[in-house]
């Protein structure tokens, strides 16, 4: 009865434990490793962007024309907790012509009441938001614009087509 009270001694340190320690250090070097092949989200929007028609070209000016961007009325500027202001851009993308489009590059900015640009972003709508933009279809979109101060002047909101492909 008198060994159990006795305290015992420890041999070390657990084997179980230090193995299990260098096992799971192992995976998450391995997970590392695998994840760094991934190319950035930059090479992947460069390349589902190849094929696409820019500003400048007759097949850009042929199927921007089909398409009509409207800013919905319930775009929202919400005050965050360190002072600065977030707002929430809610628009619609119609394809008013008769053609699939297969990519969309949108260009969002908020500008002055002078049109200077406070902030601007560019979205990849299709096919990363919608798989695709029909004849006579209309997508919604929503965008959010973080950092803007109580001072800064948002009178508007511009958008632009800056790349498209069409079936």
């Amino acid at each position: 009865m008198e060994d159990i009270f006795k305290p015992q001694e420890k041999k070390g340190a657990n084997k179980v434990l230090i193995g299990g320690v260098i096992v799971g250090l192992v995976l998450i070097g391995l997970v590392i490793w695998l994840l760094s092949f991934k190319p950035s989200m930059e090479d992947q929007t460069a390349k589902i962007l190849q094929g696409s028609f820019k500003e400048g070209t007759p097949e850009y000016a042929e199927l921007n024309k089909d398409i009509v961007i409207s800013t919905d009325d319930n775009t929202v500027e919400s005050p965050m907790g360190l002072g600065k202001i977030s707002m929430f851009i809610h628009g619609k993308i119609r394809n008013k012509g008769t053609r699939t489009i297969n990519i969309l590059e949108v260009s969002v900015s908020v500008v002055t009441q002078f049109n200077q640009p406070l902030r601007e972003r560019k979205v990849l709508v299709v096919p990363v938001q919608h798989g695709s933009l029909g004849p006579g279809e209309i997508i919604p979109i929503t965008l959010t614009f973080d950092g803007f101060s109580k001072d800064d002047d948002r009178a508007n909101i511009h958008w632009k087509v800056t790349a498209i492909r069409a079936e």
